[in-house]
Order: structure tokens, then sequence, then C-alpha cells
């Protein structure tokens, strides 16, 4: 399964701060932290950033680059600052990864610098202003997404669909549908789509020491149905050992008494 890495975020004080100083340290030194636990890709999360937001996504991506060697996933609804951080992301590690597109006009914009700029995608499947229901109704959203993608000229193979985590203390059954979606998302397509989740929206909003045991248990769930990716915090000792269990048992890999050091 492929992780990335949630920790750069416009959300957080660190973070921010450090983008305003446009001081890098503090940037690479979390880049590097959760690329070295384990990330295969770092997300970028510079929120809208309706003010040089060209500028800030461009030196994000150098920055960054600069000392991890790791593809980005590009996170902003800014399609100017995206485009400024596709052409600077150095693809030597990899396709960058766009966050995302979804179901609403004003997003489709995403899928048109992923086929420009050969770049992976997360397609939420969010309707016109209205959450989905239940799996069926994620699964009639990601069909209408596939069939743009196409148009669009993006190989189903670089989307990634995102059944849209909600928070477990607020929304419980939806925590049910998401799981399910997983499973279904895999048979809209042969060869299976991908599938990818933000994990930690389903513990927001539950009391901090019981955010971890919320996520790796979610974790667990969703892998056993084929998750391909997920936005998670590597930086979790515990969720990082509970995801390699769950790999062992999956048979993705092979059991050795050393297997949480890998």
């Amino acid at each position: 399964m492929i992780i990335i890495g949630e920790k750069i975020s416009v959300i957080a004080k660190k973070v921010r701060e450090a983008m305003n100083a446009r001081d890098p340290k503090p940037v690479q030194e979390l880049a590097e932290a959760q690329w070295k636990a384990g990330a295969n890709f770092i997300d970028v999360n510079i929120g809208p950033a309706e003010e040089n937001g060209e500028d800030l996504m461009k030196w994000m991506v150098e920055s960054i680059q600069e000392k991890v060697h790791s593809p980005l996933c590009l996170d902003t609804t800014n399609a100017v600052a995206l485009e400024a951080g596709l052409k600077a992301h150095n693809n030597e590690w990899g396709k960058p990864l766009i966050n995302s597109t979804s179901n609403e006009p004003d997003r489709f914009v995403m899928l048109e610098m992923a086929a420009k700029y050969n770049a992976l995608c997360i397609a939420l499947t969010l309707g016109k202003g209205s959450l989905p229901a239940d799996a069926e109704e994620r699964c009639g959203i990601a069909a209408e997404i596939m069939a743009r993608a196409a148009e669009f000229g993006v190989p189903m193979e670089d989307l990634f669909l995102d059944p849209l985590i909600l928070q477990v203390c607020t929304m419980q059954d939806q925590a049910r549908h998401a799981i399910k979606s997983v499973k279904m998302f895999q048979e809209l397509n042969d060869p299976p789509m991908k599938t990818v989740v933000g994990l930690s929206n389903v513990s927001n909003g539950v009391p901090k020491e019981m955010r971890s045991l919320i996520d790796r248990v979610y974790l667990t769930l969703l892998m056993y149905e084929g998750l391909s990716a997920a936005i998670m915090n590597p930086l979790d000792k515990e969720l990082m050992d509970a995801f390699k269990t769950t790999d062992v048992f999956l048979g993705n890999t092979l059991y050795a008494h050393s297997y949480l050091e890998m």
C-alpha cells in the first residue's frame, strides 16, 4: 500500500509560519522525517493560497525535493498554484499526485492538469454540493468521474478513487459505507481501480488519546478490502506497526521476526 505523508499542511501552525516566512528548514525536516518513516509520497497542503499561491507552491516543491527524493502530492484548490507546483516538480523521483478532483465543476480543471503534466490524480467521490449517502451513490459518482477523466485523456491507472472519509463520532454509519466503497470501486474497471483515503478524517473530533487507535483499526479494515493508498501520519509508530502487521497477514510482506523494522 502507498503511504502519503500528511504532516505538511497549512493547518499546522509550525508549517504555516514556515510558509509565511519562507523558512525551508521546518518543512524540510518534516518531509525528511516522513520519508524515513516509510512515506512514498509527501503531501504538500497549502490550502486555497489565494495570495501568492503560485510562488508559494513552487517554493514548497523545490524546498522539499532539495532534501527528499520522493514524489509529492500537491494539495490545493488553487489551479494556478497547482500548475506552478507541477512545473517545478522533479519527476525523476516519480510522477506527482494531484489532490484532488471531484464531480464538482470547479474541480474539473484538475483532470486537465493531470493529463497535461502526466500526473496521478485523486478523485473525491463528492457530488455537486451534497455528501454521498452510501457506497452505491459513491460508485455512481466515481463512474461519472472516470468517464470525464477518460475524456481529458487521464489513464484509469493514474486515477485514485477516494470514498470520502467522514468523522466516526458524528457520522458513524458512513465509516461502513466508505469501507464498502473501497471494495466496490475496484470492480468498476479491469484492471481494478486504485483507491485512497484521508485516514485521519475518521478520528477528527474524538479525544486526542483515542485518535491513533481509531486510525489504525480503521486502516486495517480498509486494507482488508484492498485499499491502495492512504494519506496518513507515518510518524505515528503504532499506526505504522499496525500497517506493517496487517500487510503480513494479507500476504503482502513475508513474515520475519524483524518485519517491524523493514
